[in-house]
């Protein structure tokens, strides 16, 4: 039996929806409209962000300079 009809039946109300609690940290600045979880997330964010960049880039180089000359693709101009 689902919990709607459940509460229905027993005479309950409704169930209210959840409310997601405000961000209550502190602000980095008093004019800046930035909390510090905001801050922390988007440092977060970015340092993630880098570390695929550069793995993309140590993929690309790999296989720019081992995987296509190998196969076959292309030759190196130094080499």
């Amino acid at each position: 039996m689902g919990e709607a009809r459940r509460r229905s039946i027993q005479g309950l109300p409704p169930k209210a929806p959840k409310r997601t609690k405000p961000d209550d940290s502190p602000r980095v600045a008093p004019w800046l409209p930035l909390t510090r979880l905001q801050a922390d997330r988007f440092v977060s964010l970015t340092t993630r962000g880098a570390w695929v960049g550069i793995a993309a880039l140590v993929l690309f180089w790999v296989t720019v300079r081992f995987i296509g000359p190998a196969a076959g693709w292309w030759t190196l101009a130094d080499g």
